[in-house]
């Protein structure tokens, strides 16, 4: 496969742009496309961007870990499956915030796949919970909204709790 140096061009142009954009929320979000080589997780994806693969991590949003270095396994086979279904092989569109990446090296963005945003649905669908990470907070009234609704229908993490109490903690903040 011939290399395209004007591709890695174009999208070293719009994370620049993305990085340096305002944060007033006027700017056009930056946009690249790929697509889903590997899901590792329920938030956590390989994609395939002109000549190279990159590690996305899904912002606004954490899921239960499957190989986490400390904690194990925190029963997160179920969003990996649901993020599996939604992603994997398909052509995604990364929409980027005011920060690019994460102190991992990990590209941070939401990902769309045609009309949907996956971050959204996974927390629609009860396998995500809202992880706010300012400065990306574009969508952090959306996350929340969505996440009272799964709650309050007790969907996906939300469905086995019986009581307030043993409910997830909500992450609003890190």
């Amino acid at each position: 496969m011939a290399r395209r140096p004007w591709h890695l061009f174009s999208l070293l142009s719009l994370l620049l742009a993305a990085a340096f954009a305002p944060a007033s929320g006027a700017a056009t979000p930056a946009l690249v496309e790929g697509t889903v080589v590997r899901v590792v997780d329920g938030d956590t994806i390989h994609v395939q961007l002109a000549d190279r693969v990159e590690k996305i991590r899904y912002i606004g949003v954490n899921t239960p870990e499957i190989h986490h270095p400390t904690k194990g396994e925190e029963s997160g086979r179920e969003a990996a499956a649901v993020n599996r279904r939604l992603v994997a092989g398909r052509r995604v569109r990364l929409e980027l915030d005011v920060r690019t990446r994460d102190r991992y090296g990990r590209l941070l963005a939401y990902v769309w796949v045609g009309g949907t945003m996956v971050n959204a649905e996974l927390v629609r669908q009860g396998y995500a919970q809202v992880m706010t990470v300012p400065p990306n907070v574009r969508y952090q009234d959306l996350f929340v909204k969505l996440q009272r609704e799964a709650r309050e229908a007790g969907r996906g993490l939300w469905s086995h709790v019986s009581s307030e109490s043993e409910r997830p903690r909500e992450a609003g903040g890190a």
